[in-house]
This record gives C-alpha cells, sequence and structure tokens, in this order.
C-alpha cells in the first residue's frame, strides 16, 4: 500500500495528511510570485524551486493541480509598515524605464530563469494591475463588513476586530501594543495594515486608479487575497511562500479573507526557507545579490542549482557556496552520466519497492534529500540495467533534472582526425586488421579514442 501525502501545515504547526478539497477534482494551489522591481535572485529561486517540487509530488500521487502565480508590479512599499515608496516606482527610477517597462522587462526575465531552471510556469499567471477592480471589490466588502478605517492617506485594516489576527504567525499582538516605539501616524494600532494608498497631494505617480475612497493605488497584501479568491475560490487546498511572508504577508492575507469570506484562504499554509549566503539571509535589499545568469556566466549548468536545492529540506535553510554549488554540479553530472550508460539495454518497468520507498520519502513532507538517496541507491545498484534507467526517469519526474533528455557534449572532431577514421572503417570492412590497428594507433597518438559500435563508430577526446 502507498505512503500517503502528509504535508506540514504552518497554520496549524502540524504534519498532516493531504486530502484535496475537491477530491478527485483537484487540487487548488497558490503561490505568492514576484515583486517586479528588480532581478530575481538565487534565494528568490529555491522558494520556486520548493514549490514546483511540491506540485510534482501532487501530480506524482495522481492529482491535477491548478497553479496561481501573481505578479506584484504595483503596490509593494520598501516597508511592511506601509510606509517608504513603492518598489514599482522606485525602480523605475533606478533604471530611467517607466514603472510598466520595468514590469515587462523584470517579468520577461524571471520566466525565463523558470525555463532555465526546468520549473513548470504556472497554470495561471495573473498582474495585480490586472485585477484592480478585484482588488476594489474586495476592500469595499471588508469596509462594509466592519474591518475598515479611513485616514487621511489611505485605507487601512483594523486588526483589533479580529481576535486572531497573528495566529498563523503566533503573533503576540497585546506584546506589540505595549511595546509599540514608533510614531503610527494615523495607523489604531501597529499591526493595521493599508488595503488601499492615496496618492500624494501634487504627487503623479505612474500606477494609480480612481477608487470609492479617492485615487491611488491598492496595498501589497490584497492583491493575493483578490486574485487568488477569483481563481481558486473562498478556500482552497494549499498557499505556498518563502517564510518572510509568515509574520506579515501571509498573516495579512489570512486577515482580510477571514473578514470578507470567513475562511484562513488555505487549508493548508507551506514556506520555504532561506538560502543563506555566509550565513545571512540574501536579499536584493542588502545591494549586491546573485542573479541566476551569475551562476551560468561562471558556467554552472543551472540544473546545478537546482540539484543543490533538492539536497536540503524544504523547511531548512541552505547555505549558499561555490564549494557546495561544485558539488551539487558533480553529482548531477555523475548522475546523468549514469543514466545515460544505461541508454541501450533493453526497456524495463520502474521496480515496484524502489519506486514504494522513493514515494514514501517524498510523501513524507517532501523529504528530497531522503529520496535522492534512494535514486543514488538504485542507480548504483544490481537491478537489470533497464529497470533502472527507467526507475530513475520515473523518479526524474519530482527531481526535474531532464536525465532523459541529457547527453554528453560533443567535441567537434578536427578533418584530419574524422579522415584517419574513415580510412579505418574502410580498412575494418575489407579485414584489413593490420592497418587498422596503425590506424587507431594514429588516431590515439593524437589524442583521440575511437569506439566501435553496430552503427559504427564514435570519437572523443582522451581524458
Amino acid at each position: 500500500m502507498a505512503t500517503p501525502l502528509s504535508l506540514y501545515d504552518n497554520y496549524t504547526r502540524s504534519l498532516r495528511p493531504f486530502e484535496p478539497l475537491a477530491g478527485s477534482a483537484g487540487v487548488g494551489l497558490y503561490t505568492c510570485g514576484p515583486t517586479v522591481y528588480d532581478y530575481q535572485h538565487v534565494g528568490n529561486y529555491r522558494t520556486f524551486l520548493f514549490e514546483d517540487v511540491l506540485k510534482r509530488v501532487l501530480a506524482w500521487n495522481g492529482y491535477a493541480v491548478r497553479h496561481v502565480m501573481n505578479i506584484t508590479d504595483v503596490g509593494h512599499l520598501t516597508s511592511d509598515a506601509d510606509t517608504g515608496e513603492d518598489k514599482m516606482e522606485k525602480g523605475a527610477r533606478r533604471t530611467g524605464k517607466t514603472a510598466w517597462e520595468i514590469a515587462e522587462l523584470y517579468t520577461a526575465a524571471f520566466l525565463e530563469d523558470l525555463d532555465r531552471l526546468n520549473i513548470d510556469r504556472p497554470t495561471i499567471l495573473c498582474k495585480a494591475t490586472d485585477h484592480i477592480a478585484e482588488q476594489i471589490a474586495f476592500i469595499a466588502d471588508i469596509e462594509k463588513n466592519g474591518f475598515a478605517y479611513r485616514t487621511s492617506d489611505g485605507v487601512y485594516f483594523d486588526t483589533s476586530r479580529q481576535p486572531g489576527y497573528g495566529h498563523l504567525a503566533r503573533l503576540d499582538v497585546k506584546g506589540l501594543e505595549a511595546g509599540r516605539r514608533v510614531d503610527l501616524g494615523e495607523k489604531r494600532h501597529p499591526t493595521d495594515f493599508a488595503l488601499w494608498k492615496f496618492s500624494a497631494p501634487g504627487e503623479h505617480r505612474q500606477m494609480e486608479w480612481d477608487s470609492p475612497w479617492g485615487r491611488g493605488f491598492p496595498g501589497w497584501h490584497i492583491e493575493c487575497s483578490a486574485m487568488a479568491q477569483k481563481y481558486l475560490g473562498d478556500y482552497f487546498d494549499i498557499h505556498c511562500g518563502g517564510e518572510d511572508h509568515i509574520p506579515v504577508h501571509h498573516t495579512n492575507e489570512i486577515a482580510q479573507t477571514e473578514a470578507r469570506c470567513g475562511t484562513r484562504l488555505a487549508n493548508f499554509w507551506l514556506h520555504g526557507y532561506f538560502l543563506l549566503s555566509n550565513d545571512a539571509k540574501m536579499a536584493k535589499s542588502a545591494g549586491e545579490f546573485l542573479r541566476l545568469k551569475a551562476l551560468v556566466d561562471r558556467g554552472y549548468d543551472p540544473l546545478a542549482y537546482r540539484y543543490l536545492c533538492l539536497t536540503a529540506h524544504y523547511r531548512s535553510q541552505l547555505n549558499f557556496t561555490w564549494e557546495a554549488l561544485d558539488a551539487a554540479a558533480t553529482g548531477l553530472e555523475r548522475m546523468r552520466t549514469g543514466v545515460y550508460a544505461l541508454r541501450d539495454a533493453p526497456a524495463g518497468e520502474p521496480d515496484a519497492a524502489i519506486k514504494a520507498r522513493f514515494t514514501a520519502e517524498i510523501n513524507d513532507d517532501l523529504n528530497l534529500p531522503r529520496a535522492l538517496a534512494v535514486a543514488w541507491e538504485a542507480l548504483r545498484g544490481t537491478l537489470p540495467d533497464g529497470v533502472r534507467r527507467a526507475t530513475l526517469l520515473a523518479f526524474d519526474r519530482v527531481f526535474g533534472l531532464r536525465l532523459a533528455d541529457w547527453a554528453p557534449r560533443q567535441e567537434a572532431v578536427p578533418p584530419e582526425i574524422a579522415a584517419l577514421a574513415e580510412a579505418r572503417l574502410a580498412a575494418r570492412r575489407a579485414k584489413d586488421w593490420s592497418a587498422s590497428d596503425r590506424l587507431r594507433a594514429e588516431i590515439q597518438a593524437a589524442g583521440w579514442e575511437i569506439e566501435d559500435g553496430p552503427a559504427g563508430y564514435a570519437l572523443k577526446r582522451r581524458g
């Protein structure tokens, strides 16, 4: 009997058996996407890779997944306290482009990186700026239900109206109230947050809209509540993001949805932990950050980074070093080479016993490090070659390493070496073994190996 899937839900702080709310109708999954004011760094992609593996594990268990991801192209202020400049406006000023242009530029770069990492595209990729009407309607219902108030600079959510506010993060709301040391302005409580911000008098923003409360733009959190509800309903299966989303963004998403719909939005809340650089969180706010392109420019296959992320559980922090990436690249190369060496074996089926062990590991809250260990055991084992190949290619539906597509890089053969090889082939066909041996020796002396096969020969440079 297959091991059922269990996932760690941060809302209940427990490992829970997963069952889709709609049964065989499939799984509704919402994942927080990028704020497209700059390129994404490799730490961001660790979260997106965890979410991709989650989708693949759900598919492994036979579930169809409806995956919705947002693109934040407005409303994300430089401070979680609803202060500072909109990141899109700041990015536009930094680049000399319009906010709309940088949104298009960095969204395209994000999608290109997803493809490089073999991350499956979401079913629906929705932009905040395409859903202003839905956000306004959501805010209007929150206000009608008595959970919002107006100030001179916007419309705010009144967190005091929800006794359970902050449950996801286990916030000490009373402690925050008692220990507040900052000027709240017109906010009533430290945890209150903006639903709609007014454009400042005399300010011309590139991204602003009319609303029932005044011209301005939505707060960051409302976009996810509004778009998740539109595409997945009032209560769906799984919501994901990075661990930094727990205390503010996801906490506020839940508050908004409880105020409008009476639900906590998602049945499971899953969060990927940080990628660290020199034991510190990798973040764009630190100034320098590492893009995926930087890895490619240094000669790394992007899938080596994917392999590196598979070696740590998504709920544990992973320290990025070049030495760790080198080790991951070596591991990936060995796995690819091992699978490629089995390519001519008679076709087989995945081994049932090893497949069951693999399923038990990935269904234990996506334990990919242990699943990788099972894969290596299968590759190095004594099962028939065709069975080993079929088993590894089945596992790669979860790993996403493109094992079936890989082949050794073929170096261009110099014309003089190709001529020697053709002459040797002619000698072999004429059964002139003396000439064949002499020509092989000449090829080897020139630094090349020739391997004979049913279809002729193959040349490769000697190591």
